[in-house]
Parts: C-alpha cells; structure tokens; sequence
C-alpha cells in the first residue's frame, strides 16, 4: 500500500503540470473566439449601415429623375426668379439638373404714363443670341430649383407647348442669331 501511496503523488504532480498548461491554452483560444465574434459582428453592422446609406440614396436619386417624362418639355422655377425656365431635363440627381433646348419668358412693358392697367406682352425667347452667346444647355444646382413640372404636349392644353411647336416649325435649322456691325 505505501508504494500505491507514493505513486498517487507523482500522478497528482504530472496531472496539475498538464491541467495549468491545458488552462493557459484553453483562456488563449476562448480570448481569440470572442475577439472574432466581436470582430465578425462589427463587420456585420458596418456592412449593414453601408448597405442602407447606399440603398437610401440611390433610392432618393431615382424617385425624382423617374418622374421625368422625356418626351415632354418641363418647366424648371428656380428659387430666385419668378419667371420659368421651359426645356427637357436630360439628368436629374441630387446635385444638379442638366436642362437642354432651353426657353423662357421675356415681358414686356410699356413704359407710357397713365397706361397702367394695359395687358402685357409676354414673348417665349430660345436661349442662345444672347449678350453672352449661350449655349443650349443649363447645369443648374439642385439647390437653386424650387419645383419643376412636366407639360402637356398637345398645344391646345400648353401655350407654351404650343409656342415651341410653332418656333421649330418656323425655324427648321434651329435659331440663328442675327450679326450685327
């Protein structure tokens, strides 16, 4: 029995030898699972939140620009005037509006005193003989556009509509601004 007894210690010493290795082990991989699944679930909420912010604003991008109807002319108000632009958008995005073939509004007003109440003459001008010489086509920031509309097409329910229809009838080969010396 002695010798069984002596021979318990040494199993004791060489199993508590092996079992603090074994622990050491054991509290390094449990440190490295819960560093991945922190790490896997901040990925995850990461990609998440980017997903969302992209889905967000292309969302906000397409709804507007699917409004367009390309087949139309618009009218473009801007913040600062009072007068509209009539044209087609070609690009709609949260930053700017591309407007091409491009029309507004002139007035005007006879300067006669005592000549208050006469009608006034309103004339759609086409952008482009200008002081400045224009080109047909505005990039306007989105910012400066108040509202803008589609028109109807048929030229009984859109004098301007109309207006254009009889400017490029009249004018084939598009405007030609006059030279002067």
């Amino acid at each position: 029995m002695d010798i069984q007894r002596a021979n318990r210690p040494s199993q004791n010493s060489q199993a508590s030898a092996s079992t603090n290795g074994g622990r050491k082990k054991q509290k390094w991989v449990g440190a490295i699972k819960v560093t991945s699944v922190i790490l896997l679930f901040s990925i995850t909420i990461l990609l998440v939140a980017v997903l969302a912010y992209t889905v967000m604003n292309r969302k906000n991008d397409t709804t507007e620009a699917s409004l367009v109807d390309t087949s139309k002319y618009q009218a473009v108000f801007l913040v600062n005037q009072q007068l509209p632009y009539f044209g087609k958008i070609v690009a709609l995005n949260s930053e700017y509006m591309v407007l091409d073939d491009i029309y507004y509004l002139q007035i005007n007003q006879s300067v006669q005193p005592g000549q208050e109440n006469q009608p006034q003459d309103i004339t759609l001008v086409k952008l482009g003989c200008e002081l400045h010489g224009p080109q047909d086509r505005m990039v306007i920031n989105t910012d400066q556009v108040f509202f803008w509309e589609n028109l109807k097409d048929n030229g009984n329910d859109s004098k301007v509509t109309a207006a254009i229809q009889q400017f490029q009838e009249q004018n084939p080969n598009g405007l030609q601004c006059k030279t002067t010396n």
